[in-house]
This record gives structure tokens, sequence and C-alpha cells, in this order.
């Protein structure tokens, strides 16, 4: 609880809104049925590729720049961020997703939102189909984000905002289909929210979170396990702020696994 007493919780927290809120805004945008051209699916893919990838690069210095409950519960599950922090980033990615969601419905004519960019199965896959897919494509997408934002590596790595932005364009490339890709929870839940729909929209919570965790679990305790102790877990995920550490300290060890997808590097 003590870190929320501090600026950079604060920043965090107001990142992790704004992100979103620009994110969901921008790619709901790319899915209204404009007369002149209906949206594709490379048109929607790669919205909401270089979305993420640009505000990836714009805010991960800040907030680590997870702009999705699934990626957060993932970092919870390696023990790289407090539950305190990991609730209000979940709390504030939520928000924005309505925010954003909210003012696109606003500000655009009734006659364009179609289906509004709400996800759903399609193509006649069950649910159960769409559930697997949703697994399927947020565990990459985080396995992604786990290999570009390591610290540990030594190799080349070039720019982790352009590796995560792609792997959310290849995520929407196969996943349209199915479920229209999620991958996110708060993505599905503005728009879900603001037109009223939520048939199946379980999906798209149960999917991306199974998904992260898993990846969480097999990058972090399989291909490449951390040496952190238990009590080093145990205080991260707690908040608790060593003595001998101060406030802008421990706010910069909380958020390291993930600064480095702000630096844009040579390939």
């Amino acid at each position: 609880m003590k870190e929320m007493c501090t600026g950079p919780f604060t920043r965090a927290f107001a990142g992790e809104l704004i992100g979103t809120l620009i994110f969901v805004l921008f790619g709901l945008g790319s899915t209204l049925n404009w007369p002149s051209a209906l949206p594709t699916v490379l048109q929607i893919a790669f919205t909401f590729g270089l979305g993420i990838g640009t505000i990836v690069q714009t805010l991960g210095h800040i907030s680590g720049a997870h702009l999705n409950p699934a990626v957060t519960v993932a970092f919870l599950v390696s023990s790289q961020i407090s539950l305190f922090r990991a609730v209000c980033y979940i709390c504030a990615q939520l928000l924005g997703a309505v925010i954003g969601a909210g003012l696109l419905y606003e500000f655009t004519p009734d006659e364009f939102h179609g289906g509004f960019g709400v996800n759903m199965p399609a193509n006649n896959a069950t649910e159960g189909q769409a559930v697997t897919v949703e697994i399927i494509l947020t565990l990459q997408l985080v396995l992604c984000i786990y290999a570009s934002t390591d610290d540990r590596r030594d190799d080349i790595v070039g720019s982790p905002a352009l590796s995560i932005g792609f792997s959310v364009v290849l995520g929407h490339l196969v996943g349209i289909y199915f479920t229209g890709c999620s991958m996110n929870p708060a993505r599905s839940f503005g728009p879900a929210l603001v037109v009223g729909n939520f048939n199946t929209h379980w999906i798209f919570w149960i999917g991306p979170l199974v998904g992260a965790i898993l990846a969480s679990l097999i990058y972090n305790y399989i291909l490449c396990p951390q040496e952190q102790s238990f009590s080093e877990k145990l205080s991260m995920l707690l908040g608790r702020m060593p003595a001998m550490q101060d406030e802008e300290d421990w706010e910069e060890r909380q958020e390291q696994p993930r600064r480095k997808s702000m630096e844009l590097q040579t390939l």
C-alpha cells in the first residue's frame, strides 16, 4: 500500500489508463463500417499492432505499458509486480477501455457503428473453439513480451515495442476469423459495456487470462527461470519496500523487467 503514495505509482496508473484509452479508441476505430471502404482484416490487424507498438514505446518507461489485464496477471504470476499494483493497473485498463470506446461511440454516426468491434465467436466457431483460440493467441503474445523485454538477454533483440506490435498483428491475422481477436480482456470489455452486448463475453476473460498464465509459467519457470529467492518474490507480490531502498529505487525495481520496452535497439 505504501507504493500508492509515491509519484511514480500515480504516473504509472495514469499511463495505463491513458494508454489503454488510446489503444482501444484507435483499434475500434479501424472496425467502423465507413461507406467509402469497409474494414479489412489487414487494416484491423495493423491498426491494433501499430497502436500497441506505439504506446509501448511511448509509455513503457512510465508504467511498463501493460495495457492488458492478461499481461498484468502474467507479471503477477511471475512475481514481477505487486498484487496491489496489479489490481490498480487492471482497474486503470478497464476504465481507459470504457472511456476510449465511449468516446468513439459518441463521436461516430450511428449508421457506421456496425458491430463496434465487439468480440464474439465467428464463422460458426463454437465457444470451446473460441476460448481455445484466445488461449493460444494470448500465449504467443505474452511469450513475445517476456522474451522481448527480458533484461537478462545479452544478444541483439531489436526493438521490443516493434516485436510486441508484430505479435499483436500476427494474432489478429489469424484470430479475427475465429473471435474477432481479443487477447485483451480490457479491449473486449470496453465496447461490450458501451453497446450492452455481453453475449459470450466470458470467453474474452478466460481465454486471455489462461493463455497469459500459461505463458508466464512456461517462460519464467521452464524456459528461462528467474534467479529470485522466495522471500524476494513474496516481497514483490506484497509490495514491501526494503528499508535500505528509497521509494524511487523500489519503483525502479518493480518495473525493471519491462523498462526495455521503451528502447529502440539497432538490429
